[in-house]
């Protein structure tokens, strides 16, 4: 399988960098250089949620954590992504390079500044259930040298442990448009609830795969993950909410439910 595959229909990056101008011409990244870390690194290890993996699988899934560390003409990284051992070869190799495609197109993106990326203020998650793995990265990003607020990047991947095949909004819904607009409604009706509150932004909820590309499954439902300035202004910060698996049923592609909520 490509890298150009897995970026297209596994990684859903957001980095709604509101004060950031987005002219200038963007400069290929060097490849990253990879230093294994332990399981415990200088920041706490990702949230982890584990069912039991298959039965078929030789081990556990084990999650731990790869540091990333390098330069390019524009950026300067240090970051620690999310890594999985153990449990089906296949599986595993999938999303760890779903994982650091996902960083590497943070690094390789045009902002209009010089930048460094590092370990966001909060780990991500990770959720390894029976029939399905789904991560979420949040990075730090700030100009270099600072003048626009530092922001959050998310990214987030979700990969079949059936068929070791990331699993993108368009194979989770029968009709891609159907789903995207239940999204929005449901979003709708939460947002007041959270901290973005009755006045959140409404563009930040329209039905798009920009909006909702950011998402990971668990047992309760799908989780979107909002962006800073997404839902609400500066200082809100990251918003996520969840999305029953009861209101979504419907407009699910067929058996997709058994495998995200597994």
């Amino acid at each position: 399988m490509t890298r150009i595959r897995s970026m297209a229909a596994a990684v859903a990056v957001t980095a709604a960098l509101a004060s950031c101008s987005t002219s200038g011409t963007a400069t290929p990244a060097s490849a990253p250089t990879i230093t294994a870390a332990p399981a415990t690194t200088e920041r706490a290890d990702p949230t982890t949620t584990a069912a039991p993996t298959s039965s078929d699988a030789a081990e556990p899934y084990v999650v731990g954590s790869t540091r990333v560390t390098g330069s390019t003409v524009r950026a300067t990284y240090d970051v620690a992504i999310p890594q999985l051992s153990g449990g089906d070869p296949a599986v595993t190799s999938e999303f760890n390079e779903s994982m650091r495609a996902a960083l590497q197109d943070q690094i390789d993106r045009d902002y209009g500044y010089d930048f460094a990326l590092s370990d966001g203020y909060s780990a991500g998650t990770t959720y390894v259930g029976r029939r399905v793995i789904s991560a979420e990265q949040i990075t730090g990003w700030i100009a270099v040298p600072p003048g626009a607020h530092g922001n959050s990047l998310i990214a987030t991947v979700t990969i079949d442990a059936d068929t070791a095949q990331p699993i993108s909004l368009g194979d989770a819904f029968t009709d891609l448009d159907a789903g995207l607009a239940r999204l929005s409604d449901r979003a709708a009706e939460i947002l007041p609830t959270t901290r973005a509150g009755e006045s959140f932004e409404r563009s930040g909820i329209e039905p798009t795969v920009a909006n909702f590309g950011n998402w990971t499954a668990s047992p309760e439902g799908m989780n979107i993950h909002f962006g800073d300035y997404q839902v609400g202004a500066y200082g809100i910060g990251l918003i996520t909410i969840t999305v029953p698996w009861t209101d979504l049923s419907d407009v699910l592609a067929p058996g997709m439910q058994d495998v995200l909520s597994s």
